[in-house]
């Protein structure tokens, strides 16, 4: 067909035929179907995951079976029972930064304590800086399950997304509601798919060889399942970042791009992140045409957790902005996933869902960002109509039974309301206003760490991180003529500085280091110093190593107001904190500016353009709201060339207030734990009242120094 959206060899990998199509919304429908279809099991299970934990329950209806309802004893006795059975368990070889995430080392509880069929690799194959993230279940290679569903911790949900629900725990932790969806093909479909999960178990688990590729089978479907369609072409689409010997493959990307192009009426968007600038600019562009389609996103009302809130919601912020100011003819929605119950909880919004018109539906592992076009290995599914009437009606009733999920109603009263209004915005607004409906998303987000926070392609890069390239970045090239030779100057010096700063960081957060960073130790410590003679000069010298060593500032100020009382806690603190700050900024100074350029390039060049102009006001910013470990702004800020003046005033403006309310708090606090009267605790509550209040105030005029407007003028003087 001319106009087909799908083309092998341009936007996927292989159109293959399923027999049967489903759709799995939500974890109580993917984990209940997939316990089932592996109790089916007779030759073979390939488990694709970028986490996988064995702890997880995959039925949770308290029900007595012959099988566990844990994960890993569940496999262990599908092994043990079917002497023909090889099972493939391939996870990625996760960074540091997920170490608390996930379960305590894996490779004992999946590879040394297992049946001998049952395997069990951690793949690292990847560039630095990307991950494995595509989620793939393939049975005796004639079933198969691709969509945003990790067998992992906290993907456990009902449709109803209830508040506190008592079967959404993991390993004794409650977690929030989560939305995510499956996709289940049955066929060639499936056949295809077991040879991508052979072929990364063959790139990651040299030593073993997996059971041969099985002959494409008919009858593979799980009993009580929903066939959403019968005897369709299902696309596969990939994103491999080229490593080794493997050149790079980004299908994922290019099927984006091809979709949003070909929507003549509706693009129906449910996904956890929304980064990408190309994605964002190819939605623009529809949306600036006179007669191009309504574009509905559906996105979780937050990013999970600060850090994640502080980058990638900067970025989603800055595109639907981008969005917004595209769309002149009013074809854009927004939408979060509300519950009035929830309060202060959100529905963390995980499926990676495209439909374009009734025409195509797309479900895999692929965000909206950066690097899942590029960067992380990826694997999605898509079904074309191709003119079937059959299929439009089925990609039809997909996207209106989400849109039901959502609102809180039925297919059929989203299916009514679409057709009277011929359009599926006044649809979605006539239904809203339940107790359960989408509600508008409006990112705020605070105009300093708008300014701050970097482009995408820092936070979010599309491609691979190349060591050769950041070497020639950082380390100066040899003369015309002559070879470029490493040189270990000021550049490297803090290069080697920042790594182990971030390392130390990373030693205090989960290595054995961590238990010391305790009041109770460290009370220890300080009161040790105390009976010294020489506590002045001991406890300064402590917060100038301990703030190189990256230990937490805030953790120093509050040991040393419970050791030394209030005021002279406070005069002890203030004291060490700016000098363990000047420290830091004496090491940039001699580093120089000439060390951060080739750090860095450009971007911290822009940085320390923005202190150096701000002056005071920039230091005094993060100090009130920090965007990087105390110690590193103070290497940089030196390495800025600001001037000391600039950044002992701005320290002192901007930790000074929040030491003293440690100060009083904290002695406050203490009082109150051994002393709990009525009183106490009154004078606590006005404490933190004026500790709010003042921080509170402190940030709307750092906010407003850094506005949009006040941004103008600056850089137009």
């Amino acid at each position: 067909m001319a106009d087909a959206i799908l083309k092998q060899d341009r936007n996927c990998w292989r159109i293959c035929r399923a027999r049967r199509v489903g759709f799995l919304v939500d974890g109580e429908a993917y984990f209940s179907t997939l316990a089932q279809a592996l109790e089916q099991a007779r030759r073979s299970v390939f488990i694709i995951g970028w986490d996988v934990d064995s702890r997880i329950l995959l039925r949770r209806d308290g029900e007595t079976r012959e099988f566990s309802d844990r994960l890993g004893p569940f496999l262990n006795e599908l092994a043990a029972r079917n002497q023909d059975l090889q099972i493939y368990i391939l996870d990625w070889d996760f960074a540091m930064l997920y170490a608390f995430e996930r379960e305590p080392l894996p490779i004992f509880k999946l590879d040394w304590n297992t049946h001998e069929r049952l395997h069990f690799e951690l793949d690292s194959r990847h560039p630095v800086g990307g991950a494995h993230h595509q989620k793939i279940v393939v049975i005796d290679d004639r079933l198969a399950f691709v969509g945003g569903f990790d067998l992992a911790v906290g993907r456990w949900d009902t449709q109803e997304h209830v508040p506190h629900h008592p079967q959404r725990r993991d390993n004794g932790h409650s977690h929030r509601p989560f939305h995510d969806v499956q996709m289940m093909v049955s066929g060639e479909a499936a056949r295809a798919l077991g040879e991508l999960a052979r072929e990364r178990w063959q790139r990651a688990a040299t030593s073993r060889e997996p059971v041969s590729l099985g002959e494409a089978e008919e009858n593979g479907w799980v009993e009580g399942a929903e066939v959403a369609m019968e005897e369709v072409s299902v696309a596969i689409a990939r994103t491999l970042p080229p490593y080794a010997e493997y050149a790079g493959v980004d299908e994922v990307k290019q099927l984006y791009l091809d979709a949003i192009a070909a929507a003549r009426e509706i693009i129906y968007v449910e996904n956890q992140y929304f980064s990408s600038a190309a994605l964002g600019s190819a939605l623009a562009e529809r949306l600036a045409e006179d007669d191009g389609p309504e574009i509905i996103l559906i996105l979780p009302r937050e990013c999970t957790g600060w850090l994640e809130e502080t980058t990638m919601g900067v970025l989603r912020a800055r595109q639907l902005e981008l969005l917004r100011a595209a769309d002149r003819y009013g074809r854009l929605r927004v939408f979060y996933p509300h519950r009035d119950e929830l309060e202060d909880e959100f529905i963390n919004v995980h499926a990676k869902v495209l439909i374009v018109d009734d025409r195509l539906v797309r479900i895999g592992s692929s965000n909206w960002n950066n690097r899942s076009l590029g960067l992380d290995t990826e694997c999605d599914l898509a079904v074309e109509a191709g003119g079937s009437e059959a299929v439009e009606r089925a990609i039809a009733r997909f996207r209106h039974s989400l849109l039901a999920e959502h609102l809180g109603t039925s297919i059929e009263e989203v299916s009514s309301a679409v057709r009277e209004a011929e359009s599926l915005i006044p649809a979605i607004e006539k239904l809203q206003g339940n107790a359960r409906t989408l509600q508008p998303l409006e990112p705020q987000v605070d105009p300093l760490l708008k300014h701050l926070v970097p482009e995408g392609d820092i936070l979010d890069p599309e491609k691979p991180v190349s060591l050769d390239r950041f070497v020639e970045d950082i380390v100066p090239a040899g003369e015309k003529g002559e070879p470029a030779r490493f040189r270990f100057g000021k550049g490297t010096i803090l290069i080697l500085l920042l790594l182990a700063a971030f390392a130390m960081a990373a030693a205090w957060r989960w290595t054995p280091l961590k238990d010391y960073l305790n009041i109770e130790t460290m009370q220890a410590w300080a009161h040790w110093v105390q009976a010294s003679v020489f506590t002045p000069v001991i406890l300064l010298a402590i917060y100038v190593v301990g703030g190189f060593l990256l230990v937490p500032v805030t953790l120093m100020i509050l040991v040393t107001v419970l050791t030394f009382g209030p005021w002279l806690g406070f005069a002890y603190a203030f004291a060490g904190s700016v000098l363990s700050a000047l420290a830091a900024y004496g090491v940039g100074l001699f580093l120089g500016r000439g060390a951060v350029r080739r750090l860095a390039g450009s971007r911290l060049n822009r940085i320390s353009r923005w202190l150096t102009r701000q002056g005071f006001f920039a230091v005094m910013a993060v100090r009130i709201i920090p965007v990087a470990p105390f110690t590193v702004v103070n290497l940089v800020a030196g390495a800025s060339h600001i001037r000391f003046w600039h950044f002992f005033g701005g320290t002192v403006a901007g930790m000074g207030p929040g030491i003293l309310a440690i100060a009083i708090f904290g002695g406050s606090l203490e009082r109150a734990v051994k002393n709990p009267d009525p009183a106490t605790w009154l004078i606590v509550a006005a404490v933190v009242a004026g500790m709010a209040l003042l921080l509170w105030f402190l940030r709307r005029f750092v906010s407003r120094r850094f506005s949009p407007e006040k941004k103008g003028e600056g850089e137009s003087k």
